[in-house]
């Protein structure tokens, strides 16, 4: 029942070739009123803002154009003060735009439909945003998309970069699901069955696909959408960002905090997760495997990081978010961190 009273989730999934073209019609079978206000950045407003914009003005929507230059409570503020009552929000883009939308629809109370341009994370649909603030990256409290339109013509259009992150973002479920069952066992942490299921059912089924994933087919893309949105999915119904979020993220944002280029946020997640399904006393190397065979990073070196970055972040890790218990509890001393890099390969 505790599931069930947290459990918000979008009413409409709509995912195919050509369906940034129904949009219109989905806006009006949702009972959407007023006018809609495309958030995108510069570069997704080219790739699909201005056809979502179009399509709702030759159907007698009124749009207005908003564009994001940051993932930060600046551009949160002022995309809410432009919106009034009676407005909805159109996000088409990647993480950018739809974390900044879904933040900015959670504290004005408006619907928003998310429209993403690329496979590059699990935020697609979920009630958690990434945003900055003070400086720092913070999980933001957001709404979940009313409806996601996933465009796989739009998205196989992205750099293949982006949606091997993606890959990465969600294979990381694995060992983030193990922390929060290991936090259930020591410190007594509800776990969600339905959320922690789905998580992990989004991670295997990438991992038995990887093939057909890096294989950047229609069929491909398909199935990398559906584990992103399943994913997000996973945290609206658990009500938390512990289905896809553990020692693995906070890897990943140790070196975003202290790498002078971070790489992106999926590819360091999937490395972070071989680490840590070693700690768990996991199968580190089918994760390894699955990366590898979409052409992910599995190593410091394809991270494009030093290895004394890779230590030190793995070393500091337990630093981010310590209330949330995690294999990491303690922190890793540095040669005990040298060591496990050592044997999963991620330094040589």
């Amino acid at each position: 029942m505790d599931d069930l009273k947290m459990m918000v989730l979008p009413r409409n999934i709509i995912m195919g070739s050509g369906v940034i073209d129904e949009i219109p019609s989905i806006v009006r079978a949702l009972g959407l009123p007023g006018q809609a206000v495309v958030v995108s950045d510069e570069g997704t407003f080219d790739a699909a803002g201005r056809m979502v914009m179009d399509g709702l003005g030759a159907s007698g929507i009124e749009s207005s154009r908003f564009i994001v230059t940051g993932a930060d409570r600046d551009n949160v503020e002022r995309l809410k003060a432009e919106v009034e009552r009676g407005m909805f929000l159109v996000a088409v883009g990647g993480g950018r735009p739809i974390d900044v939308a879904k933040v900015a629809a959670f504290e004005v109370d408006t619907p928003f439909i998310s429209v993403p341009t690329a496979a590059s994370h699990d935020g697609i649909a979920s009630d958690r945003a990434s945003i900055i603030e003070d400086g720092l990256k913070s999980s933001s409290a957001a709404r979940s998309p009313i409806a996601v339109v996933a465009d796989l013509d739009v998205i196989s259009r992205s750099p293949r970069r982006l949606w091997v992150s993606g890959f990465g973002d969600v294979v990381s479920n694995k060992t983030a699901v193990l922390d929060w069952r290991l936090a259930s066992r020591i410190r007594g942490e509800r776990v969600s069955y339905y959320g922690s299921a789905l998580s992990d059912l989004s991670a295997d089924v990438l991992v038995n696909n990887a093939e057909v994933v890096a294989s950047g087919t229609a069929e491909g893309f398909r199935i990398l959408v559906k584990s992103l949105v399943l994913s997000s999915v996973a945290m609206s119904i658990a009500g938390t960002s512990r289905p896809a979020s553990g020692a693995e993220h906070m890897f990943s944002h140790s070196l975003d905090r202290i790498a002078e280029r971070p790489a992106l946020h999926g590819e360091q997640c999937g490395v972070g997760s071989i680490i840590m399904m070693y700690l768990h006393g996991g199968d580190w190397e089918s994760i390894r495997d699955a990366l590898r065979i979409v052409g992910a990073p599995t190593d410091a070196v394809s991270l494009g990081l030093d290895e004394d970055t890779v230590v030190e972040a793995l070393v500091t890790a337990h630093e981010i978010n310590p209330e949330r218990y995690t294999i990491l509890n303690g922190g890793l001393g540095k040669k005990a961190a040298v060591n496990v890099c050592k044997i999963t390969q991620v330094i040589s």
